[in-house]
């Protein structure tokens, strides 16, 4: 039967491919030839298909018609020869198991192929296609697998650029309330600002470089093994070999991941800032003894301006899962601390659902992290104290403090909760802490933690 494209390309007269096409002006083709015949001892030179009168003396070429058959002749022929076998000039009507190629009928018999297995050359065209179809699947996973890397990679420069806006926004803010003669100071901190995101930037740039051509070397092999999928029977299957080895020569090597450290470091610089200039703007600086790191923030709080405050409960932002990032409704502190004594004030009524402790900065932050804190919980309407070595339990605790204070001596061990305002302890956890400690912040819906300053005392020493 023949194929729509060769019917187009038959002339409607003899039904044989077009030979020197004309072209009538009703714009129906036929072979030179034919028309001529039927045209002879005729005084009307009619189009032998729809009997319109030819308006032209003579019958123009139709050169683009002509180019079509001429390639689709030699196509014709080409798949013609392949189809028939070097040796004997016999179709090939099998595939050699053991030599992995078409023979005909005469090669079976001969002593080349003695003791061989042969299928039906549609029986192994179904089965090989099969084969490398099964073959390509973990190429085109690893393929998807790379694309979902390099969105999550153009997701987080977007961040990025999000990041140092919103922190530009923030720096300029606070340098608006000091006097002119921190213009400098000002400058430095935007410069430093700018170089860390030019430098992260041109990093993510360089490894998304290396990640497209990953993925185009990987989009080539599929295309080029899908197209061989395509091709005739006897075509693929001498192509068959080489498809699967281009195939299995791509290695499938582990999913580039984001890199830790890749994001814009905010606390860097709103950190504390205000502090760090504070022998001469004393009477506008508050010293905050931990900041919130945005970068671990959950997808579902959202941190004050200044880094300071955290509140539960929203709905889920679209930023990047880098490595530093927490569960869905807590954040960590910018420093860990493994040495000294170190404590803060954290504002917790009238929030209802809240936990404050100390995190291993080492370990997993995905999944259930109740289970790896020290901390003391409110929810339910009870106090509640977490630690790794043992399970969930109530405190007894008779008035609810407005504030707690967080104290971590790493070098005695020790890690207490008490009331500031009535200096009563609610909960002391005795533990050798061997990692750096991040402090960790969990607000649930609807309620929010505030980290409150510590007061700044300035003693001036006569020379």
């Amino acid at each position: 039967m023949a194929s729509k494209l060769e019917e187009d390309l038959s002339c409607p007269v003899c039904l044989d491919i077009f030979k020197d096409p004309v072209i009538l002006s009703c714009s129906h083709s036929f072979c030179r030839e034919c028309v001529e015949k039927s045209w002879k001892e005729k005084e009307d030179k009619e189009c032998p298909i729809c009997k319109r009168r030819h308006s032209k003396g003579s019958l123009p070429p139709n050169f683009a018609l002509k180019n079509l058959c001429e390639t689709f002749l030699q196509e014709r022929k080409r798949r013609a020869s392949e189809d028939l076998c070097s040796l004997h000039q016999e179709k090939h009507k099998l595939f050699c198991l053991d030599h992995q190629e078409p023979v005909c009928l005469v090669c079976r018999d001969s002593e080349k192929h003695t003791e061989h297995r042969f299928r039906p050359i549609d029986e192994a065209v179904q089965q090989h296609k099969k084969n490398l179809e099964e073959t390509l699947q973990p190429l085109k996973k690893k393929l998807e697998a790379l694309k979902d890397v390099k969105m999550q990679f153009d997701q987080t420069e977007a961040h990025m650029e999000v990041q140092a806006r919103h922190t530009e926004r923030q720096i300029k803010e606070q340098f608006k309330k000091l006097h002119q003669f921190l213009a400098e100071e000002e400058a430095a901190r935007l410069r430093a600002l700018r170089e860390e995101e030019e430098q992260k930037r041109q990093r993510m740039k360089d490894q998304m470089e290396a990640l497209r051509a990953q993925i185009a070397d990987l989009s080539q092999t599929v295309r080029a093994t899908e197209d061989q999928l395509t091709a005739q029977d006897v075509s693929f299957l001498k192509n068959y070999k080489a498809a699967v080895e281009r195939v299995q020569q791509r290695p499938l090597l582990e999913e580039p991941q984001l890199p830790s450290g890749a994001l814009i470091d905010q606390a860097n610089y709103l950190g504390n800032l205000g502090f760090k200039i504070w022998n001469k703007m004393k009477d506008m600086v508050f010293y905050m003894p931990v900041i919130l790191d945005p970068n671990t923030a959950g997808l579902k709080v959202i941190l004050s301006d200044d880094l300071t405050a955290v509140r539960g409960g929203g709905e889920e932002q679209q930023l990047p899962v880098n490595p530093e990032r927490i569960g869905n409704c807590s954040v960590l502190g910018s420093e860990g601390f493994n040495s000294g004594s170190h404590s803060w004030d954290v504002q917790v009524r009238p929030s209802t659902y809240w936990f404050l402790g100390v995190f291993p900065e080492s370990a997993e932050r995905k999944g259930y992290k109740w289970s790896r804190v020290w901390a003391v919980a409110f929810y339910g309407g009870k106090y509640h104290r977490l630690s790794p070595s043992h399970p969930v339990s109530v405190l007894s605790v008779q008035t609810e403090p407005t504030r707690i204070r967080v104290n971590l001596d790493c070098n005695r061990g020790e890690l207490s909760f008490s009331d500031p305002e009535t200096n009563t302890l609610i909960h002391s956890f005795t533990h050798t802490f061997t990692d750096r400690m991040l402090p960790v912040f969990f607000s649930g819906c609807c309620s929010s933690l505030h980290i409150l300053p510590e007061k700044i005392s300035v003693s001036v020493e006569p020379n």
